[in-house]
């Protein structure tokens, strides 16, 4: 007969569905709640640059180029107009105090300071004449002068006898009057002549004085008018080496014209263009160094050109100890400008992933995970070598620091081996 068979709750299937649909919920809460759901992408290692995060002392420079200029120049400029006559020193070559380095001619000076000189003896001439009248003039005066003292040495006793002789009655009244008057003329004539000859001199002591004085001044410029010609030979007026602009014999100099300079060639200096950007952090005193022939040499700043031209204004260097030897005027030497004082700090190195995030967020790597993930972080100074890290990273931990553009708006990397 037939069996009534029981109908099974948890058949293989439904319990295979239950499962099926348990998994599925728990994925989905899995996914909801505990995966990355951050977007990412996979990226070749050997096409990105990472760098280390490390400690050490940031260093605040800029590199800039400067120019090996001489530390003293004394420029030669014309005196007088001419033509050259003849070249005696040639450019580059050194010359001592005193060589003579060209020879120029001048005709129209030449006649020039002839007649100057001409002029100047006749005016010397004329002041001597002037003093000479003036000394016969004090001798006539002198002269007169010993006239009335011999007089009235002759009148005085005949005044006295005449007056005793008339006292006695043994001349008459007319008589005595005749030597008195002349006596006493005498006496008046004596006293004006000597007031008149003190007045005058004193004039004529002041007027020789200023004689003397004109012509002293009329001998320095005749001097001065003969040794003109003395400037058509140029001399040198230190030691150095010479540099002249190009000169040919017969060429015409005006005068003030520049025709060369002495460089002196023991002590030099570097002329520095910098960025304008930097001006307001340049100071006296700031300290740079460049290498040469295998040794580093220091310098520092000495001038300040505020001048700003093309973007750029100019520093002078000068070395803080003896300058290198070999260096020549006209070399250009790279040199680390100092901005500041040195400070211990986290450094991160250069790279391109700055123009994409600006310094305010990087890809941080994890080695054990082999993924890279961003990070906000806050950049400080820049070097050309490093960046200072003021938060958001730490000592040992590494940064990729080549261009981020190939990675889109993704969170992760995943690095291939």
């Amino acid at each position: 007969m037939d069996r009534k068979l029981e109908k099974k709750t948890w058949t293989p299937q439904l319990i295979g569905v239950l499962i099926t649909g348990f998994l599925l919920v728990a994925f989905v809460i899995y996914q909801l709640v505990f995966a990355d759901t951050r977007s990412s992408m996979n990226v070749d290692r050997e096409r990105i640059t990472i760098a280390t995060v490390k400690r050490g002392e940031f260093t605040d420079y800029i590199p800039v180029s400067g120019t090996i200029e001489p530390k003293e120049v004394f420029y030669l400029d014309a005196i007088e107009r001419g033509n050259i006559q003849e070249i005696v020193r040639e450019s580059g070559s050194m010359v001592e105090k005193g060589d003579t380095i060209l020879k120029l001619t001048n005709s129209n000076l030449q006649l020039d300071v002839m007649q100057r000189e001409t002029d100047l003896y006749f005016q010397i001439n004329n002041l001597r004449q002037t003093r000479l009248l003036l000394d016969q003039n004090d001798l006539n005066q002198q002269a007169q002068l010993a006239e009335i003292d011999y007089q009235i040495n002759l009148l005085q006793p005949q005044y006295e006898r005449f007056r005793e002789l008339h006292e006695k009655r043994l001349i008459s009244d007319r008589e005595l009057e005749e030597v008195k008057e002349e006596y006493e003329y005498n006496l008046k004539r004596q006293r004006l002549t000597y007031a008149s000859y003190r007045a005058d001199s004193i004039a004529r002591s002041i007027q020789k004085k200023q004689l003397r004085d004109s012509e002293e001044r009329m001998n320095q410029s005749l001097n001065g008018v003969g040794h003109i010609l003395d400037n058509l030979i140029v001399r040198a007026p230190i030691p150095g080496q010479l540099t002249t602009e190009e000169i040919e014999v017969g060429q015409s100099i005006n005068a003030g014209e520049r025709y060369g300079q002495i460089d002196i060639i023991d002590k030099f200096k570097a002329r520095v263009p910098v960025d304008e950007l930097y001006l307001p952090r340049i100071n006296i005193g700031l300290k740079g160094a460049f290498s040469f022939s295998g040794e580093t040499y220091e310098m520092e700043i000495d001038k300040i050109y505020p001048n700003v031209t093309g973007g750029r204004f100019e520093v002078d260097m000068v070395f803080s100890s003896a300058s290198p030897s070999g260096i020549r005027r006209g070399q250009t030497v790279r040199i680390r400008l100092e901005l500041g004082e040195s400070e211990q700090a986290n450094l991160l190195p250069t790279g391109g992933f700055y123009k994409d995030t600006g310094g305010n967020w990087v890809f941080v790597v994890d080695e054990e995970s082999g993924k890279a993930e961003i990070r906000n972080i806050r950049l400080g100074r820049k070097n050309p070598e490093y960046y200072e890290v003021i938060e958001g990273l730490t000592e040992g931990e590494k940064v990729i620091v080549s261009g981020y553009e190939n990675f889109g708006k993704n969170e992760v990397l995943n690095l291939g081996r």
